[in-house]
């Protein structure tokens, strides 16, 4: 008697969310989720989008959803910790191969291609468009945890510049939180910020802000870049610590020659 034969069906990859079976939560990534909600966020706002509808967009259940994410709300903050913690990545080392120089150039430049990654990032922009008012908390009352992470990104760097004396002594605390407060005044307000200015020129601008704030005085930078430190293109009247220094000219030689021949 001939053997029997048993075909077995081999179901494709993916072919489950095709056929209408959702995978296993425990199958399902966070950025799955997360991706979903990007979407929601992108397409109608934050305040329109539901642990519903992002279960819908990433093909899962919404008992999945609830599982990793009580509510729409930390959802979001889980996204926007995820999207900002990529920006600073991507700044980082964007700056490491443009800058050259010591650690505060180097912040500077990650400072700056933040700044212009976030005014440009299109889940920020969408939040500042349609809810505009569920940043202003963050602005007046609390840091939240998305800030912290910049604030701490700024910090280690400040601290690394300390060390080789690229970046001016001072609290490391209270010069990340300046940083970080004037790079925030121009990504939460972009369209004031550019008003009448370049974008370009505003970053270029921002720079030079930056490095004069965080830049050591001149006897207390390293040779070659004390060359370089702007202070020694003023002229003398100008960058002389004692005002008295700048009648030093000749033409206060002449006049008090002539004051002691009239004697």
């Amino acid at each position: 008697m001939a053997p029997q034969r048993h075909s077995v069906a081999v179901r494709p990859l993916g072919s489950a969310a095709v056929h209408g079976h959702r995978p296993p939560a425990n199958r399902v990534g966070d950025d799955v989720l997360l991706d979903a909600a990007r979407a929601c966020v992108l397409a109608v706002g934050f305040r329109r989008t539901t642990l519903t509808e992002v279960a819908r967009r990433a093909g899962v259940s919404r008992m999945t959803v609830y599982r990793r994410f009580p509510d729409a709300r930390s959802l979001v903050a889980a996204l926007m910790t995820r999207e900002f913690r990529g920006l600073l990545d991507q700044a980082a080392v964007e700056a490491e191969r443009a800058a050259a120089g010591g650690v505060r150039q180097r912040l500077v430049a990650a400072t700056v291609a933040c700044v212009h990654r976030l005014v440009e990032n299109p889940l920020l922009r969408t939040v500042l468009e349609l809810d505009p008012e569920l940043l202003l908390p963050y602005l007046v009352e609390r840091i939240g945890s998305t800030q912290r992470l910049a604030e701490q990104f700024l910090r280690e760097r400040v601290v690394a510049g300390h060390r080789d004396g690229s970046v001016r002594r001072g609290d490391a605390d209270a010069q990340a939180r300046m940083l970080f407060l004037t790079a925030q005044a121009v990504v939460l307000a972009p369209r004031p910020a550019i008003s009448g200015v370049a974008m370009s020129t505003l970053l270029d601008e921002l720079a030079h802000h930056l490095d004069a704030a965080l830049r050591p005085p001149a006897d207390a930078l390293p040779p070659a870049e004390a060359a370089d430190n702007p202070a020694d293109a003023l002229p003398p009247a100008e960058a002389a610590d004692n005002p008295a220094d700048a009648l030093r000219s000749p033409e206060a030689a002449d006049n008090t020659a002539d004051a002691g021949g009239a004697r």
